[in-house]
């Protein structure tokens, strides 16, 4: 669990704020739930038998004896809420965007921590092929605003409860030839739920999961016509991305088409999916909620703003203006100067603590302000400063009442 400081979070507000300019543009609102929420329903909506659940939730018992857990992902929270305050009743179609904290005991590497943040998105009410899309060219675009280029995409249907059960039939053939070679804990999940020992990231698993029968062999007709369509729009699009059959997500309330976000980029190493969701058009009806269908995406905010810092850009705003102070008597005279130019939005420091002008201007450029104005008694008697650029150049004359006006043209590109 870590800590964001000043250097770092300036990447953070910069991903924040484009998330909601482009989530505006597709008609998403903001929804924020609790961070704590009752155990069972995470039980009932990711899966008992996933690892989620089974190893990495944090759960405890409150003083009123209730279960409860920080929650480890966001679907499930929205769902919870869209059911609670009616909303099926207020609007048939609803998109939903949130972002914040999310928690799970997992084993740590870089991208991966015990508290995560993500970014998601979740439509209700709509089972068009069209829809799952609108989701994918979302993140397309909030990868591509943000510069992140080098993003693949991986898609995958996982069919629904008409023909899921045979693909499974085959899988368990498969699995129980190997029995003797799986780890312990993919023999238990081979008897309770055999699709989740695709997701085991021991080896030998891996390796045994890699020779399984495709999902995508076993689709019934309606569920191939639907990913069709899903590809189909997809290059309608112009979004490029590859059929892997092997995607099955870690959760258990995934129907139909899945999707990942994978970055190639050493810095992140095996931790390399940026993002990643499907359809689930059984979730809402099996928290208590009517039948109605859905499909989401989580993004992994760590992992977004790791990618950004290796980029090289520059988040952070510089400081338009340093003032200095000459002497004693012009210490106030200085606060009512940066307080009024600060009121009129421009970003303004000074040093509270004084000091001499020298260990001022070290302050200055260990800001890096862009100017400097040195204010003491002839300019306070004149009105009128010197403005010095901190990136080399001749100081010009400024009269003081004017100086909003004349930071704001000097931040103006030339005509």
């Amino acid at each position: 669990m870590n800590d964001i400081l000043p250097g770092q979070v300036e990447v953070w507000q910069h991903v924040e704020r484009t998330a909601r300019d482009v989530f505006s543009r597709f008609g998403y609102g903001e929804v924020r739930t609790p961070t704590v929420e009752d155990t069972a329903l995470f039980v009932r909506s990711v899966g008992e038998e996933t690892d989620i659940v089974g190893k990495e939730m944090y759960t405890f018992e409150d003083k009123g004896g209730r279960s409860l857990s920080l929650r480890p992902e966001g679907t499930a929270p929205a769902a919870r809420a869209y059911i609670e305050h009616s909303v099926v009743n207020q609007e048939p179609l609803t998109r939903w965007f949130y972002m914040g904290p999310m928690f799970r005991y997992e084993r740590m590497k870089t991208g991966r921590y015990r508290q995560f943040h993500q970014i998601g998105a979740e439509a209700y009410g709509s089972k068009e092929p069209a829809q799952d899309v609108e989701i994918i060219d979302l993140v397309v675009q909030l990868l591509q605003t943000l510069g992140l280029r080098d993003v693949s995409l991986n898609i995958n249907s996982l069919g629904d409860e008409a023909c899921r059960p045979a693909y499974q039939e085959k899988l368990v053939g498969h699995l129980r030839a190997h029995v003797d070679e799986l780890c312990a804990d993919c023999k238990v999940r081979l008897e309770r739920n055999p699709l989740r020992v695709l997701d085991c990231k021991v080896e030998r698993c891996q390796q045994i999961a890699q020779a399984a029968p495709s999902i995508l062999e076993s689709l019934c007709e309606p569920c191939r016509a639907h990913f069709g369509d899903v590809q189909r729009k997809l290059g309608a699009l112009g979004i490029k991305y590859e059929v892997n059959h092997r995607i099955m997500r870690g959760l258990d309330y995934y129907t139909r088409t899945t999707f990942e976000f994978i970055a190639a980029h050493p810095v992140l190493g095996t931790a390399s999916t940026v993002g990643g969701g499907g359809r689930y058009d059984k979730l809402v009806k099996s928290l208590g909620g009517p039948d109605v269908p859905a499909v989401g995406v989580g993004i992994g905010l760590d992992r977004l703003c790791i990618l950004l810092q290796e980029s090289g850009q520059r988040f952070s705003q510089p400081t338009q203006l340093f003032i200095a102070v000459a002497d004693e008597g012009s210490a106030d005279e200085a606060l009512v100067l940066a307080s009024r130019l600060r009121r009129e939005g421009l970003r303004v420091e000074l040093d509270t603590r004084g000091g001499s002008l020298k260990s001022q201007m070290k302050r200055a450029d260990k800001v890096g302000a862009t100017y400097t104005l040195v204010l003491g008694e002839r300019e306070r008697q004149s009105g009128e400063a010197q403005l010095k650029p901190m990136a080399g150049g001749d100081p010009r004359p400024v009269k003081l009442a004017e100086l909003a006006q004349e930071l704001r043209a000097s931040g103006k590109p030339a005509a």
